[in-house]
């Protein structure tokens, strides 16, 4: 295939020449085909998804828009947009390029409909904004062609779902349109090839890879410091952490939550002697204040940015040579994506360095090494659409012009995660967007849609258009309120409301719930400093600068990622052969010959289930590796069973990798006697009746509902110039929940909310999978007291809150206590 001469020589005069997948992506236009192109990072996928449109746009003569990318983040459409820009420049091609996003003028975004660029880029929510405006069919009939950055983020969430049927919608309004999607980590790509060929079916879909560049580099940090039994912060590593960064240009170090970054950050800080310039990047600052260290970074001004998953995908940091994954990565497609962030060239090795936060997370990082040597994906596989999504692409869909039904259902089942939506469900789907369904048509406020005379639906009044605008997406955080910065105290010590002066900028925004927990005068850390509560007025926060020894870490909810099914068995792997265990630090390695000559350890396709008295109270640890969630949920389930064996539970803790359940009743004894069987216990018929009851009584449905509500429209969280709070959202959501509950116990929303509920909270599927693996494979092992294996779930048990430097050695104290108490009495 070759180039347009003005491209080809622009690709000499940098002394590159194109790479083959960048070719095939050509080719692949030019035969009028899709294409999904799996390349490492550093492979130039991006300059691939617009060679097409560079070779299109050279005549100047396309009029409208010709190409529409969509990215899951705004600075990652952002960055794209200036890259594009320099070769556009340099080959002095008259091509227009915009980008359109949240932080788009609102003057540019009703221009954009009406004269857009030949390229636009945007996210899936800008998209769906756009589609539901009367000038949708005239902005994108002239589309060729959809570049998706980064896929594999979006199809396994809602925002997917989202983009799907915005995607469905286009292939109406432009059936000539082709899709050429890019990804870097997919383990099934097979799949993704199907997502983005399901609009348009009648053009073939064409898989293009690269040949991967060079092996990555990765290591785990070996230390001579004590490596903590539980926990997540990682403290015993700032030292070497900060010795580390002095020796690289730039480095990343991400966590996988908001608030190990606030620690971290605030703990490297404190050795800085000689003020190296670190930064701090996460959702919750202000947009302002990540902007200001992402240009830093472009600029190569920075040694060291402690970072969330904002910094994961494909923004190219130039100067970062090297990447550090504090804390197990979860999944080695997770990793290899952040492992990416570093060099960006793909004949030269990435470097990554691993830091486990504790014993457990040892195992997880070498079991991740193993993964990425092999280069597995574990990535997620796309999901089944959503209902309330659905609802709210329909609402959409009527804001810009009324519809037939028949016509919609045909066009919905051009989005891959509804292909396979029965017209039943779409109609019961559609009557609630009109009218709430059978328990709320009686209320005037849940009728959006009208049926006219022809037999089209359309929107009841223009207000609907208008907040449906301003409400649209699929992302549905906590209740958030602003954090805002303050000279001096704007409350008095047991005041909670009062005058509030003009207070200083804004650091970013919070979680609402949090501050609940808070006195006036409280220290807590946010955006890298430690602050006082002074005071919260309306949906804003006032802090001032502090200075404490001991300030709190806030919790935020979210921003756990699950403990990969791949990693997890990876991990028992580990622990069932113990000829690998000289890979593994001798503390660790020490640690699992304890259990072995203690108890035993669990093997790789079966269920241990230790039980052991301590104190006035009996206890069982088991150990089924399959992540947080889904322990969470065998922990609910499994109290309930033994509280009608009569075990008499009293409490459940659980981890990445164990359960602990803690009650009155003597479990050995009940094992031992047949009373309790650990068969029937573990049976998968818990995920049916038992789930039931549990979740009719569980305050997670309320929870998940509210945000089905929020999702599908018919909970608005902002009005015109006002903005709802979390507790008048939450006492709206609560309300109507009970009346559907109580009188349509199958409405849409409530199946909604038990999908998302089995699916992301509960991770019943997962646990359906490990309870099938260990049916008739679980070892009981009945002890006189505690195993090594157990210290670190037993360390939560009762644990209470330690904040500043007091926290790891009283987790070393406890930890020695109960190692010690594992090993009275034994030989060693």
């Amino acid at each position: 295939m070759s180039l347009p001469p003005v491209i080809a020589d622009w690709f000499a005069s940098k002394g590159w020449s194109p790479r083959a997948h960048q070719l095939d992506v050509l080719a692949s236009w030019e035969a009028g085909a899709s294409a999904l192109l799996i390349a490492p990072t550093g492979a130039g996928k991006t300059l691939a998804g617009f060679l097409p449109t560079l070779t299109d746009l050279i005549d100047g003569k396309h009029e409208g828009l010709h190409t529409l990318y969509i990215s899951p983040l705004k600075a990652l459409a952002v960055d794209v947009a200036r890259n594009l820009m320099a070769p556009i420049f340099e080959m002095n091609l008259k091509i227009k390029v915009e980008t359109r996003t949240g932080d788009t003028p609102a003057s540019r975004r009703a221009r954009q409909r009406t004269d857009p660029p030949q390229i636009l880029l945007t996210t899936p929510e800008q998209m769906a904004l756009l589609l539901s405006h009367p000038e949708a069919a005239r902005m994108f009939g002239s589309l060729k062609r959809i570049v998706l950055d980064e896929l594999h983020a979006l199809v396994t969430s809602k925002r997917g779902d989202l983009l799907s049927l915005a995607i469905a919608r286009l292939s109406v309004l432009a059936p000539q349109m082709r899709i050429t999607a890019l990804s870097a980590t997919v383990a099934r790509p097979d799949l993704l090839r199907d997502w983005i060929g399901q609009p348009a079916p009648q053009a073939p879909t064409h898989l293009l890879t690269a040949q991967g560049g060079a092996q990555p580099t990765l290591s785990i940090l070996r230390t001579d410091e004590r490596l903590p039994w539980a926990g997540h912060s990682a403290n015993y590593s700032h030292r070497e952490l900060y010795a580390t960064i002095k020796e690289h240009k730039t480095t990343l170090l991400f966590v996988n939550t908001r608030s190990q970054a606030e620690m971290l950050f605030q703990g490297l800080w404190a050795i800085n002697d000689e003020m190296l310039p670190i930064a701090l990047h996460h959702g919750s600052l202000s947009v302002e204040q990540r902007r200001k260290v992402e240009a830093a970074m472009v600029a190569g001004n920075l040694k060291a940015v402690v970072c969330t998953s904002t910094l994961d995908l494909g923004i190219d940091w130039g100067d970062v040579d090297l990447v550090v994954q504090v804390g197990a990565p979860k999944g080695s497609s997770r990793m290899l994506q952040r492992i990416g962030r570093a060099n960006h060239r793909l004949d030269e090795p990435s470097k990554a360095l691993l830091v486990p936060s504790n014993r457990f997370e040892v195992l997880e990082c070498e079991a991740a090494l193993e993964a990425v040597a092999e280069n597995h994906q574990d990535s997620e596989d796309p999901i089944q659409g959503g209902y309330d999504v659905l609802a709210q692409h329909i609402l959409g869909m009527a804001c810009a012009a009324p519809f037939f039904a028949d016509d919609l259902f045909q066009e919905i089942q051009h989005a891959w995660p509804y292909k396979d939506l029965p017209r039943a469900q779409f109609d019961r789907i559609l009557d609630f967007v009109a009218t709430g369904g059978y328990a709320l048509r009686a209320y005037e406020r849940y009728a959006r849609l009208r049926k006219t005379d022809e037999g089209m639906w359309r929107i009841a009044n223009p207000q609907v258009a208008q907040q449906y605008r301003l409400n649209v997406g699929t992302i549905v955080e906590e209740p958030m309120v602003k954090v805002r910065l303050v000279r001096s105290r704007a409350f008095k010590k047991g005041q909670t409301t009062g005058p509030i002066g003009r207070g200083g900028r804004v650091l970013g925004e919070m979680e609402e719930y949090f501050f609940g927990t808070l006195a006036v005068g409280d220290t807590f850390m946010f955006g890298g400093e430690i602050v006082a509560f002074e005071g919260m007025k309306d949906n804003e926060v006032f802090v001032s600068r502090a200075q404490s020894t001991d300030p709190k870490i806030p919790s935020y909810m979210g921003g756990r990622f699950p403990l990969s099914t791949y990693l997890a068995e990876r991990v028992r792997r580990i622990m069932d052969t113990p000829e690998d265990w000289h890979k593994l630090p001798d503390p660790v390695s020490d640690w699992l010959r304890l259990q072995q000559y203690a108890s035993v350890l669990p093997s790789r396709n079966s269920l241990l289930v230790e039980t052991f008295p301590r104190g006035a109270q009996n206890y069982m640890v088991c150990y089924p590796f399959e992540g947080r969630l889904a322990h969470q949920t065998l922990g609910m389930l499994l109290t309930r069973r033994l509280e009608r064996a009569r075990a008499r539970p009293l409490g459940f803790v659980a981890s990445e990798y164990a359960l602990a359940i803690w009650g009155l009743g003597d479990l050995s004894a009940l094992i031992r006697t047949d009373r309790l069987s650990l068969d029937d216990l573990f049976s998968e018929d818990m995920l049916g009746d038992d789930l039931e009851d549990w979740l009719d009584e569980s305050a997670l449905m309320k929870r998940t509902f509210r945000n089905c509500a929020i999702i599908s429209g018919l909970i608005e969280r902002r009005h015109p110039g006002k903005e709802k709070t979390g507790r008048q959202i939450t006492m709206s959501s609560d309300l109507i929940y009970d009346v559907l509950y109580q009188h349509e116990p199958d409405h849409i929303l409530i199946q909604a909310t038990r999908r998302d509920a089995a699916r992301g909270l509960l991770d019943i599927e997962r646990l359906g999978q490990m309870l099938r693996r260990i049916r008739t494979h679980i070892v009981h092992k009945p002890l006189d007291r505690i195993s090594p294996l157990a210290v670190p779930v037993m360390l939560d048990i009762g644990k209470e809150p330690i904040f500043g430097e007091g926290r790891e050695s009283a987790m070393a104290d406890a930890a020695d206590e109960l190692m010690r108490e594992a090993l009275a009495g034994r030989d060693s």
